[in-house]
């Protein structure tokens, strides 16, 4: 799995003008499906990020992980991901799972999140979604399973 994480103070997602999910202090978590995928792919993501120290302690290092400050995750599908753009000028997508799939291991991310105590909002697997976000930092990082 792909993931990109941006600490933020706040960050909502919108479906058709209405917010489907908010959060304030945490990570904005874009998620995107691979092929080989699975369920323990997922629930290791899940974890690792639930232990990233990308906040900060009492002397200001990032030295304290998202359990640990009692922030929430914002967790949104986002197949864009796995673009290929090795050839031309358009990005090709096959690279991502096929969507059936796909929405089967986003929903179990953000449940073994959730396992793992995170209070977890969602976007809308497929929908045309807008993303709000203040990103705190900044702090952004990048996350494949496969590296």
């Amino acid at each position: 799995m792909r993931a990109l994480l941006q600490r933020v103070t706040d960050a909502s997602v919108t479906v058709d003008g209405t917010v489907i999910g908010e959060i304030g202090a945490g990570l904005l978590i874009l998620v995107c499906a691979m092929p080989e995928d699975t369920q323990a792919t997922a629930d290791a993501l899940a974890l690792k990020i639930s232990k990233l120290r990308l906040f900060k302690d009492d002397a200001g290092k990032m030295n304290l992980s998202l359990v640990q400050t009692g922030g929430s995750a914002l967790v949104v599908s986002q197949f864009t991901l796995a673009a290929d753009t090795s050839r031309g000028t358009r990005p090709g997508f096959s690279y991502a799972a096929k969507p059936d799939v796909a929405e089967s291991l986003y929903l179990h991310f953000a449940d073994a999140l959730r396992a793992l105590d995170i209070p977890v909002q969602t976007g809308r697997f497929g929908a045309d979604m807008s993303v709000s976000l203040t990103n705190d930092g900044p702090v952004t990082i990048w996350l494949d399973t496969d590296a």
